[in-house]
């Protein structure tokens, strides 16, 4: 791992190192159990997909396209993992996450269709690859996240999704709903709280500048895409 440049100087890189490995090995114990406890994904079929997911692409198919309110950017979904795109899908199906559209569209959908969808919109998933030299210095808290999203942002197992390149806002978002109830996920419930709200913009700002990269599925021309 590169060196973390900051005040603190060699104190603080040994705490940040230190810290990312603690819970890096605590994380490794609970990415195993849940490997082992989760219910196996249904084959995607992104043909499938590709045909009825019409109304996902009116959102997640235009780059930078922003919720209206609260207002930030709808997540990029290009090389996330296709088992984290299921699992959230059925999180919004379900009562775990809050958000009046997207569970009004999963409420629709078989878990086939789910995994269909997937498949068409993830693609390849994002793969591991060293800290670019001029990436931006690691915040202290990188520690609480990487033992699941991995400290350059790609999850150490597919039920954990990508951080890498996905939008900042987005990012910021997602923390604040593990925070206030608005997503209900044990594990991310015990870590949000961990994290400090002056430290959100900075992981938020981090994880998404790392590459590789998540990015925005490109979708047929369009009166909404002619001019971008």
């Amino acid at each position: 791992m590169r060196k973390v440049v900051g005040e603190g100087g060699v104190g603080m890189r040994s705490w940040i190192r230190t810290g990312i490995v603690s819970v890096l090995a605590a994380g490794a114990a609970l990415a195993a159990t849940a490997a082992v406890a989760q219910t196996p994904v249904l084959k995607g079929d992104p043909v499938h997909g590709k045909a009825i997911s019409y109304t996902c692409l009116g959102c997640h198919g235009i780059e930078g396209y922003r919720n209206a309110y609260p207002n930030y950017r709808v997540p990029k979904l290009v090389g996330q993992h296709p088992e984290y795109i299921v699992a959230a899908l059925q999180e919004y199906r379900g009562d775990q996450r809050s958000h009046v559209t997207m569970h009004a569209q999963a409420s629709e959908l078989s878990d086939q269709d789910m995994a269909d969808i997937a498949a068409y919109f993830t693609g390849p998933a994002l793969q591991p690859a060293p800290v670019a030299a001029n990436a931006p210095p690691a915040p202290a808290a990188v520690a609480v996240c990487a033992a699941c999203h991995g400290v350059t942002g790609i999850s150490v197992v597919p039920n954990y999704p990508n951080l890498a390149g996905q939008y900042s806002d987005y990012l910021k978002r997602e923390i604040g709903e593990y925070k206030n109830g608005g997503r209900k996920n044990p594990i991310m419930a015990g870590m949000s709280v961990t994290i400090k709200d002056s430290d959100v913009d900075a992981l938020a700002a981090y994880f998404s500048s790392m590459k590789p990269a998540l990015s925005t599925l490109a979708r047929p021309m369009t009166i909404l895409t002619a001019t971008r």
